[in-house]
């Protein structure tokens, strides 16, 4: 009998797959919207599977978070972009339109306080990323503790993006989007 052995590398790229599924899917959906099994299924594996890659729900949410912030600091945040193309890609109606693709803050921290622990404590290491990234395109380089500008920004954009979510009249979102990047101190 023959054993099939996986290539190297295998394992830890399905694990990115798994991860990254539950990045876009949690930010579409919530925390509460998304099952283990039905993600699994997604990406073309078993809900026993589940388990060879995580000690359970909360591990790959906490994981899941993290992967979202990257792909935000990557994103609007690059090092390429400017203050003000990170503003228009951060504050734009595709960002309102697709909250699969979209900064995990403005998608999810409102259900932050409700999580367990670990999920809580990812949810904190992203938001200080953000005031991070955004102190870092205010002044070049983040301090340990972020302006007050930092905090302003951060907490108008994340609002901005939060409103015109809950709107439902496109006019007044783009208009809220409008106002958020105009009073950005550039």
């Amino acid at each position: 009998m023959t054993i099939m052995r996986y290539a190297e590398g295998h394992k830890q790229a399905v694990h990115e797959t798994i991860v990254s599924a539950a990045a876009k899917a949690l930010r579409q959906k919530g925390i509460s919207g998304v099952g283990i099994p039905t993600l699994m299924k997604a990406v073309g594996l078993t809900h026993g599977g589940f388990y060879a890659h995580f000690r359970d729900r909360d591990a790959l949410v906490a994981e899941a978070i993290r992967a979202a912030a990257f792909e935000t600091t990557n994103g609007p945040f690059s090092d390429g972009n400017s203050l003000a193309e990170t503003l228009a890609l951060y504050l734009s109606p595709s960002h309102v339109e697709h909250p699969e693709q979209g900064c995990v803050v403005a998608a999810l921290a409102a259900e932050s306080p409700r999580q367990s622990k670990p999920v809580r404590r990812a949810f904190a290491e992203v938001a200080r990323g953000l005031l991070a990234l955004v102190d870092t395109k205010l002044r070049g380089k983040s301090k340990r503790t972020p302006s007050d500008a930092a905090l302003r920004l951060s907490a108008t954009m994340v609002g901005a993006i939060i409103l015109a979510r809950a709107i439902d009249d496109p006019p007044l979102a783009e208009r809220i989007l409008k106002v958020a990047r105009d009073s950005a101190v550039v």
